[in-house]
């Protein structure tokens, strides 16, 4: 019989059976949040009437006099019809910037941020799971923003990071943000999840202290229309300051789907440095 992929060298099983917590949603794929546009009305010109001349008797028959060069009727419709073309050759040259632009169509970033451990921080994130608004945009973007200003105040506990980030097309984002979230997911035991309105808790839990347990693991996962603020890299401490002020940048209109977790969730438990290592390898010392 094949192993199991949680069997196979490297896993840390002990780690699958922390438990962890989690809050988000991905409504924005739905429900696109870019304003819709109406295209205004074609601009109109007021038509001159024709003139009338005057005529001269003469011993012939009468003679109409005529400006040279067409009446003032032709040359107001020449003029409508040039700016109709330039207006014309201006939205070209628009759609054309606009499609060799460089910025990606959709982004996914991804950010752990493991700190040392603190009972208030715990609560605090659940609190913060219990309130949100996991249902709209506008509610997944303030999800994110006070996430990250509650991890910005806690800069003197951080010690490790990690900050990835996908950039691609609209259609294969909300697969990333899947993929990454269903990775995240696995990585404990869900004593605790809110998404999309939904929430679920596991009351029977038994937390498993450790006596050199000290760290708290966050993770922060959003999804984007179009680009977010670049980070330095290698991490490290001013690198985790600007990833988060990077996911801050997330508003009600470009935000596609938002999920925060968090591990340990139940009291009483944090993780010990050697298990934070060992499950999470990728990790940088900030």
């Amino acid at each position: 019989m094949a192993p199991l992929p949680w069997m196979s060298p490297g896993w840390n099983s002990a780690l699958a059976q922390r438990s962890g917590g989690g809050v988000g949603g991905r409504g924005g794929f739905s429900s696109p949040t870019l304003p819709r546009v109406n295209p205004s009305p074609a601009p109109s010109f007021p038509l001159p009437t024709p003139r009338s001349y005057p005529t001269y008797p003469s011993p012939g028959p009468p003679v109409y006099i005529r400006p040279v060069g067409g009446s003032g009727l032709d040359l107001m419709a020449l003029i409508f019809i040039v700016g109709i073309v330039l207006v014309s050759l201006s939205m070209i040259r628009g759609l054309q910037r606009a499609g060799s632009s460089s910025e990606p169509e959709s982004t996914v970033a991804r950010l752990r941020l493991a700190l040392l451990h603190s009972p208030q921080l715990q609560s605090d994130l659940r609190a913060l799971a219990d309130m949100a608004d996991t249902e709209s945009a506008r509610g997944l973007a303030d999800l994110i923003d006070n996430a990250a200003v509650r991890l910005l105040r806690e800069q003197a506990a951080w010690r490790f990071g990690q900050y990835q980030v996908w950039t691609g097309s609209l259609q294969k984002a909300e697969g990333q943000f899947d993929a990454w979230m269903t990775e995240t997911r696995s990585e404990y035991i869900e004593t605790y999840r809110h998404f999309e309105g939904k929430r679920t808790a596991q009351a029977n839990y038994q937390p498993k202290a450790e006596p050199d347990g000290r760290y708290l693991l966050v993770t922060l996962l959003l999804a984007v229309h179009g680009n977010l603020p670049p980070v330095p890299t290698p991490l490290r401490r001013e690198g985790a300051r600007q990833a988060l002020l990077a996911l801050a940048t997330s508003s009600p209109v470009n935000t596609l789907a938002a999920y925060l977790a968090w591990t340990p969730e139940a009291p009483g438990e944090a993780l010990s440095e050697a298990d934070l290592l060992a499950g999470w390898p990728a990790l940088e010392l900030l």
